[in-house]
């Protein structure tokens, strides 16, 4: 894996709604020493974007639509991608009305299937994004294990979370070692216990998650990018993202 981090915009989604907050955002995740983004949880269109990227010398590696835009929308998807020179294609999570019978899980998989044919004959990929909800079991069967299984392992990759991988109860070691070179980004997500017997999301280092370990995994996964990525912060969200950056430092990221 290369060792450069990257940071999702999802954290930062408050503070991206205009051009102008978008500029400031981009200067202060420069400045900490971030070089490669994700964008997600901002309206704002991908040419309006571009030229403010390229100016902070950051670098697009995913981005985050929803299921329906490549369902019904796959051109805009195509358009919106090839504008910020961004190969992953990330679908933030499957939509509620697929998860809760076997019809609705196989019409979503033959969904993404039509889809990530469709990006890989423009040279793009289609990456899907784990919760926790994916590891339900339908006839013995984790949601999850049909989205590995019943995709083509050659179009459809996966945006692990790992937050959310622990949160459901497995192992993010073994599930990013399972999908190999299909784990083309991993969300570097810490949870954090509390003692009121709750979890939270934090800044990396300051959970319970075993970093070393996933970092491990992931270079031998062939894990193309790893994006700091926090919901909920307690603190400032461009703090946490510096403390995650040079918590990341420490185990050999820049």
């Amino acid at each position: 894996m290369e060792r450069q981090i990257g940071a999702q915009f999802y954290t930062l989604r408050d503070h991206i709604g205009t051009v102008e907050d978008f500029e400031d955002t981009c200067k202060k995740v420069r400045d900490i020493g971030y070089r490669l983004i994700q964008i997600s949880g901002t309206p704002l269109p991908a040419a309006a974007m571009k030229p403010v990227i390229d100016r902070y010398g950051l670098k697009v590696v995913a981005t985050h639509m929803a299921y329906g835009d490549f369902a019904e929308r796959l051109s805009d998807v195509i358009a919106y991608n090839r504008t910020l020179e961004c190969e992953l294609c990330g679908i933030g999570s499957m939509p509620e009305e697929y998860r809760h019978d076997l019809q609705g899980i196989t019409d979503f998989v033959e969904g993404i299937n039509n889809a990530a044919k469709r990006l890989r004959e423009e040279g793009l990929y289609l990456g899907y994004h784990n919760h926790a909800f994916e590891f339900t079991k339908y006839d013995g069967r984790f949601i999850m294990d049909r989205l590995i299984d019943e995709t083509d392992p050659d179009n459809v990759k996966f945006i692990v979370d790992t937050y959310w991988l622990q949160f459901g109860g497995m192992n993010p070691e073994a599930f990013i070692r399972r999908l190999g070179e299909r784990a083309m980004a991993v969300h570097f997500k810490d949870l954090k216990a509390n003692a009121d017997n709750s979890a939270e999301m934090a800044e990396i280092g300051q959970g319970n998650l075993d970093w070393d370990g996933i970092i491990k995994a992931c270079d031998q996964a062939g894990t193309r990018w790893a994006l700091v990525e926090q919901d909920y912060c307690r603190r400032d969200p461009f703090e946490s993202l510096k403390m995650s950056y040079e918590y990341l430092c420490t185990k050999g990221f820049y």
